[in-house]
């Protein structure tokens, strides 16, 4: 177009578009108009999936179209849209398409986002902070794991538990930080690594001791669950040691929520003559394993018994200890502390 019919159009232009906002109804259309484009960019671009997990792992297999990647975000509820998905791809990584490999998703994004995490290979795997309190069992830490980690659809908890066999004890419970694509045997293999190296400046005491190990953990396992303070323990510790000696059963009631779930004031008699290798009022001895993955006070405990007349103790519903020389004066303990 010839520059004086570019300036004769540009005019004209300039004239109408000042003729039409003059009127009202032009403008408020015009409002409008914008209004709308920008809810539906927002709704397209940046709005977030219905139904996107929070928290979740989404792993792009290596040699991946772009068509497969698609088609696997939208089963996972990341994106809503294949087409503008593909297309926003396009725009970013031109014929490189997305990256493949292990992206986290903390919370959820909308489409532009997400596209451009996936184009420029960002993959989110931020470590996740993960407590782990003194006592927990193995089943409890496979839950604490699953919530930490976006469910029981995230983190294969069997798998986890499967790793863990024979594990209870060796645990470490502690603070970790894991990134969000690891594995539960490396989970496992971590905290057990985290056991050894915290044990290790107690190696003389536990020689001094006399006893294996595996009977040490057992025994801080029962402690973390019979006692609070760290005297304490090491008063129970020398009284269950003393019943080992002289061959009494140990009858520590901590062992019946891993059996049955029930604490020491639901107990019955009948509980207490269940038929379980871990009942240590029927069967005299350690039980098989630990119970819980004791803390490092419940095992410094456990070699370092606190020894004392008493053969007998209990704790009253306010968490207060009361011991006993004999099976008379423990009855009665029961029943000026347990029965009220």
């Amino acid at each position: 177009m010839e520059v004086p019919k570019l300036a004769f159009f540009l005019n004209r232009l300039r004239l109408l578009a000042a003729v039409c906002w003059k009127r009202p109804a032009f403008r408020v259309g015009l409002v409008a108009a914008i209004l709308l484009a920008l809810v539906l960019i927002f709704t397209v671009f940046f709005r977030r999936p219905a139904g996107f997990p929070e928290r979740v792992l989404v792993t792009i297999p290596a040699g991946a179209t772009l068509n497969q990647t698609a088609d696997l975000l939208v089963r996972e509820r990341v994106i809503s849209s294949p087409f503008i998905f593909k297309s926003l791809v396009l725009i970013f990584a031109s014929r490189s398409g997305v990256k493949a490999g292990d992206y986290y998703f903390e919370k959820p994004l909308g489409v532009f986002s997400t596209a451009r995490r996936l184009a420029g290979g960002r993959f989110g795997l931020t470590p996740i902070r993960v407590t782990v309190p003194e006592g927990s069992s193995n089943k409890e830490i496979a839950e604490i794991l699953s919530r930490r980690f976006g469910g029981f659809d995230r983190f294969d908890r069997d798998e986890f538990l499967a790793a863990a066999n024979e594990k209870e004890g060796y645990l470490f419970p502690d603070t970790y930080f894991f990134f969000p694509n690891v594995k539960p045997l490396n989970i496992v293999e971590v905290m057990e690594d985290n056991f050894f190296k915290k044990i290790a400046a107690l190696e003389e005491e536990i020689r001094f001791l006399g006893r294996p190990l595996k009977e040490v953990v057992i025994m801080a396992s029962l402690l973390e669950e019979e006692a609070r303070s760290d005297e304490t323990r090491r008063v129970i510790a020398g009284i269950l040691w003393k019943r080992l000696a002289i061959g009494m059963p140990l009858q520590v009631d901590a062992v019946f929520p891993y059996i049955n779930g029930k604490n020491t004031f639901e107990l019955t008699t009948d509980d207490l003559s269940l038929d379980s290798p871990y009942n240590t009022y029927r069967f005299a001895g350690f039980p098989p394993g630990p119970i819980t993955n004791p803390g490092l006070s419940s095992i410094k405990a456990a070699v370092n018994p606190i020894k004392t007349p008493y053969l007998y103790y209990l704790s009253d519903r306010q968490g207060n200890m009361h011991y006993a020389l004999t099976l008379n004066e423990h009855a009665a303990n029961k029943n000026r502390y347990l029965r009220q």
